[in-house]
């Protein structure tokens, strides 16, 4: 009883100290503070070197005003950007078309697979053939999307593995032509781990919880991964950008071993700025060791966030904000990368793996 009454008196003495100070009801999903910290450092908007953004999403450039983006491109020195969502057939004609006419050597497209016919007799084989007629239609690459493995079913109904034997035309394909395979596989492992007080992820999961996941829904994260992994093991002539870090960008230990063990896989930098930003020592020796086989990439088209990129890979600012804060409640921190770094980052990676790029955009100092 006596507990009882004290915790009863705790939470009344609480309550009304919070009507005394006049402070708001708020729970830990508005608590944003902003810091008090006074430390040397300034917003980047505009990128050290010419870079190439490998990882955008243009839906509609088949009929695009190309020029809004040239804008934005420019302020930030954006030499390329790269659209990963081409489709197939006429759509990358009407786009090869948009871009040859009007800006030939700011953008490029990939095209993308459509896998609801997989069973079918031939599929694959015409499926490779679809691509190579995409290619020599102006497709400078092939974009899959985690759809791969989450949610493409055979015409039977049953989930499609990543590394289904039945997609091995199109992957060799890729490396018959010399064009690369950007793949995002799965998503964070913290989507398939339990909602609780542990999880990183918790207050994402809480504000967007179709994105929450059962330990085998559809399958466990480790099995779509090895799926993956698998997949760039059987066809090491292909060359493979492995999207978002392949989600063990809060792993370089572990992300560094399986650099080691897959020498045709890249990595690009898309939306994880956030772990690199927490772990800067690492981080920079990571990017220093491997700094031939990483690209920069975005993702989500969003003008306004590229500065906390270029303020984590070219600075030695501390203690900086993320931008949304459902992915990072944590601040960020400059790795401060050696130009030479910079720059095959930026664009000479991209060059290595897109050879069509026009290297007169990334003049030399």
């Amino acid at each position: 009883m006596k507990n009882i009454l004290f915790c009863l008196f705790s939470l009344v003495s609480i309550s009304l100290c919070a009507q005394d100070t006049g402070s708001p009801e708020m729970g830990f999903e508005e608590y944003n503070p902003t810091s008090t910290l006074v430390v040397p450092g300034e917003e980047i908007t505009k990128a050290k070197y010419p870079f190439v953004d490998i990882h955008s999403h243009q839906f509609r450039m088949a009929t695009q005003d190309l020029s809004e983006l040239i804008g934005h491109m420019d302020q930030m020195n954006m030499a390329v950007m790269v659209n990963l969502s081409g489709r197939s057939g006429e759509n990358i004609i009407k786009i090869s078309e948009n871009i040859r006419e009007n800006y030939p050597n700011r953008f490029v497209v990939f095209a993308n697979v459509n896998f609801d016919e997989v069973g079918r007799p031939g599929w694959g084989e015409n499926a490779a053939k679809q691509l190579e007629a995409d290619v020599a239609n102006g497709a400078k690459g092939l974009k899959i999307y985690k759809s791969l493995g989450l949610r493409n079913k055979d015409v039977n109904g049953n989930r499609i593995a990543v590394n289904d034997p039945r997609l091995d035309p199109i992957w060799a394909k890729c490396g018959e032509l010399n064009i690369p395979v950007l793949i995002h596989s799965a998503d964070p492992k913290s989507f398939w781990d339990p909602m609780d007080a542990n999880n990183e992820r918790w207050l994402e999961l809480k504000t967007r919880p179709g994105r929450k996941r059962g330990a085998t829904d559809p399958a466990p994260w480790d099995q779509i991964i090895a799926e993956q992994h698998n997949v760039f093991k059987k066809h090491p002539n292909t060359t493979f950008i492995n999207a978002h870090m392949g989600w063990f960008a809060n792993n370089l230990g572990k992300l560094g071993e399986l650099m080691e063990d897959i020498p045709n896989m890249y990595v690009g930098i898309g939306a994880i700025i956030a772990e690199l930003g927490r772990q800067p020592r690492n981080a920079r020796a990571f990017f220093i060791k491997y700094q031939d086989r990483i690209l920069f990439g975005k993702d989500s088209w969003q003008p306004a966030e590229f500065p906390t990129y270029f303020r984590v890979l070219e600075s030695d600012d501390e203690y900086f904000p993320y931008y949304k804060k459902y992915h990072a409640f944590w601040a960020m921190y400059g790795l401060d990368l050696p130009d030479d770094v910079l720059r095959k980052v930026y664009y000479k990676n991209a060059i290595k793996v897109i050879p069509s790029l026009d290297p007169d955009l990334f003049p030399e100092d």
